[in-house]
């Protein structure tokens, strides 16, 4: 019986979980409660072990991953430009849609941790920029405060690509080997989500029946929509001003490697066919897309950023919490750094959204209910994912002379 689970794929284990969780809320009401709520706490608290070990890891492996101070020249600056600038993009189209949807206000999630508000420390932006830099970076870690952290992270890892020899090696090695460590572990955890979901949504019935769904399908098609404004027509404009391409040629050229990404949700694994497609079938040189493709899967998440961003935003209305321009502010900056350090994995961006709860106060609790739709966004923000550095690589190469680039590669 056992053996035959494991065989069961992850996606529909969660459904099962859901499922599950449905039925036994419905069925037994609150006497489900004794155990639903420690599965529900159990996958919480895991959660939250693993978020400041796997940032610390995640960004400093990443940024070190960007090669040598040589890397950095001009296709590096016009590369990081374009993956900043496209990610605030897609955060700010998020930002704008669950504020005017608003899919969490009135929301009955029936969640139990009740916060009156988030963190009401200085609002202004030069507030919140003042408290990336943290005094004390090892008492920023024990205390899990997540903006100090990664802006201490990104520094530890610029600073890092400087050393020379074996002292780089030795260190990139230790938090390479970190950071796979942590991936494991991450794994371990996310294995459990059936369970956990189990918990949180038996929980949830239990105690206030079938009322927040609704609520979850408005905050699924405004994920949704998000994502399809950002890949239709955010992006294809940049390729036509920037790139000078046609965004359906490209499309049709890089096709294979988007509808891998989006069976797969997995960036990374459609890297060597993304490549592939971008060289062979879009004429991309070799040069570009060795560069720019594989920093894209490790630090360019468009659709992870805005996902992470309208979740932290709803689970806030559902709350009754209105943020404020600064606090949504703090939002959009987390959300960014966050994206950068999210592995291009399954379900990644799920453990990532979390660190932006956590960097405004909001508790995880609300993870729980939208996990339920997050598998199939996770299928659609991985493919926002690669649209967005495949546009790149190319914007990046026609930047840099190519000329070949739709040239009767994909006709």
């Amino acid at each position: 019986m056992l053996k035959s689970l494991t065989k069961i794929n992850l996606t529909t284990q969660i459904f099962i979980g859901m499922a599950l969780g449905i039925a036994a809320g419905a069925l037994f009401g609150e006497g489900i409660l004794p155990l639903a709520n420690p599965l529900a706490d159990l996958f919480l608290r895991l959660l939250k072990m693993i978020i400041v070990p796997l940032i610390i890891t995640s960004i400093i492996s990443g940024v070190t991953g960007v090669g040598g101070a040589g890397s950095l020249g001009r296709m590096g600056i016009k590369t990081l430009a374009y993956y900043v600038t496209t990610s605030m993009l897609a955060i700010l189209t998020g930002q704008l849609l669950v504020n005017i949807i608003s899919p969490g206000v009135g929301a009955e999630l029936g969640l139990q941790s009740q916060p009156q508000a988030v963190d009401a420390s200085d609002q202004s932006l030069f507030g919140i920029l003042l408290r990336m830099i943290p005094v004390n970076p090892i008492e920023a870690m024990a205390e899990g405060q997540i903006l100090p952290i990664i802006f201490f992270c990104i520094l530890f890892g610029i600073f890092m690509i400087q050393l020379e020899g074996k002292k780089r090696e030795g260190l990139q090695n230790l938090f390479e080997a970190g950071f796979e460590v942590m991936m494991k572990l991450t794994g371990f955890v996310i294995a459990l989500a059936p369970l956990g979901v189990f918990g949180l949504i038996a929980r949830i019935v239990a105690t206030t029946g079938f009322e927040p769904f609704k609520s979850l399908g408005i905050y699924f098609i405004t994920v949704v929509a998000a994502l399809i404004i950002h890949a239709v027509i955010t992006l294809p404009l940049l390729l036509k001003l920037l790139g000078k391409l046609s965004a359906t040629k490209y499309v049709k050229a890089m096709s294979p490697a988007l509808m891998t990404a989006f069976s797969t949700s997995s960036s990374s694994a459609t890297l060597p066919l993304t490549l592939e497609c971008a060289e062979n079938r879009a004429g991309i040189s070799n040069r570009t897309t060795s560069f720019v493709m594989p920093l894209g899967a490790t630090i360019n998440m468009d659709g992870t950023a805005l996902y992470e961003c309208v979740a932290v935003i709803f689970i806030a209305q559902a709350y009754g919490i209105d943020l404020t321009m600064p606090q949504q502010a703090m939002v959009a900056i987390t959300a960014l750094l966050a994206s950068i350090g999210a592995a291009g994995i399954p379900m990644a961006g799920l453990v990532m959204m979390s660190i932006v709860l956590k960097a405004v106060g909001l508790p995880l609790e609300g993870i729980g209910l939208i996990l339920a739709v997050d598998r199939l966004l996770d299928m659609c923000r991985t493919t926002v994912n690669v649209w967005s550095d495949s546009c790149g690589t190319a914007i990046i190469g026609r930047s840099e002379g190519e000329t070949e680039i739709l040239q009767e590669r994909s006709e």
